[in-house]
């Protein structure tokens, strides 16, 4: 079990992702060993030649630690993908009941679907509490490549097609929700932040744009009027919140999509579900 459901969320929340989900299972090869030694020489040739021909604008991702390449499956699907898919319908439901979303152009009301789902998925994951365990899908070993005599690009297309979710991507996932349960967040905070993150002003190809960054500006106010009532005038944990929703927007919306909804969707694309969902989708979709 990669993730376990269960335990001391203040703990939690305040561990790095090496401390909290274990040691790096990288240094689990002894140096000294003859296998290592050849493993550890044919990574390293294939690396060279990778750098010498990859693009210079190609993605650093892979340039860390290779344990957080592995890609990881829900160890009860039917369970999470059901309470996943009700946490998106209340999603699609706090939306179409805002008339002012409704107010703007069609176009911009796809780009802040488009631009603002997963954050608002997220965050509606942790209001509703849903937490899960997941397994993780075995990778082809290098010992199996080098017996095979496969080439680091077959092996690259291969990896890029399984199935599953990244391990640092629901990484990030699970330490931000248990950021969000450690600070026991009230419903009206939670609403408050669903329109923050749904009226995102950052979108600059917005038509409207003035008239979301006054909705953003006015949830942000009531937000922050709200915190500093309950919290007697310490507007800290207004700061802090803010920043989780920074950190929300950078949760790769592929990797939720292939976790929770890829079992239900099959090659269904999300985006355009939620569209027909809240009667938006125009007819060239």
């Amino acid at each position: 079990m990669l993730f376990p459901a269960g335990g001391n969320s203040a703990s939690m929340a305040t561990k790095t992702p090496e401390e909290k989900f274990g040691k790096c299972q990288c240094e689990t090869y002894h140096s000294k060993s003859i296998l290592y030694q050849i493993l550890h020489k044919e990574h390293a040739s294939e690396t060279k030649r990778h750098q010498q021909h990859c693009n210079p604008h190609c993605s650093t991702r892979s340039k860390g630690c290779p344990c957080l390449d592995r890609r990881v499956v829900l160890r009860t699907p039917e369970a999470i993908c059901r309470r996943a898919s009700e946490v998106l319908l209340k999603t699609s439901t706090f939306i179409r009941n805002l008339p002012s979303f409704y107010h703007m152009p069609w176009e911009d009301q796809f780009v802040l679907i488009q631009q603002n789902w997963a954050p608002l998925f997220v965050l509606g994951m942790a209001q509703e509490g849903v937490d899960f365990d997941l397994r993780e899908i075995p990778a082809t070993s290098l010992l199996k490549k080098i017996l095979l005599n496969q080439s680091s690009t077959a092996m690259n297309e291969l990896g890029s097609s399984s199935a599953g979710a990244s391990l640092a991507e629901v990484q990030k996932m699970k330490n931000l929700l248990w950021k969000f349960w450690d600070l026991d967040i009230s419903a009206k905070e939670y609403a408050y932040l669903k329109g923050i993150i749904l009226f995102n002003s950052e979108c600059s190809v917005l038509k409207c744009l003035p008239y979301v960054q006054s909705l953003q500006q006015e949830a942000q106010k009531a937000l922050m009027e709200f915190i500093s009532t309950m919290f007697h005038g310490s507007l800290g944990r207004f700061s802090l919140i803010l920043q989780l929703i920074k950190s929300l927007r950078d949760i790769d919306a592929n990797a939720i999509e292939e976790l929770f909804f890829r079992p239900v969707l099959g090659e269904a694309t999300l985006n355009v579900l939620l569209l027909e969902t809240l009667y938006i989708k125009p007819d060239w979709l």
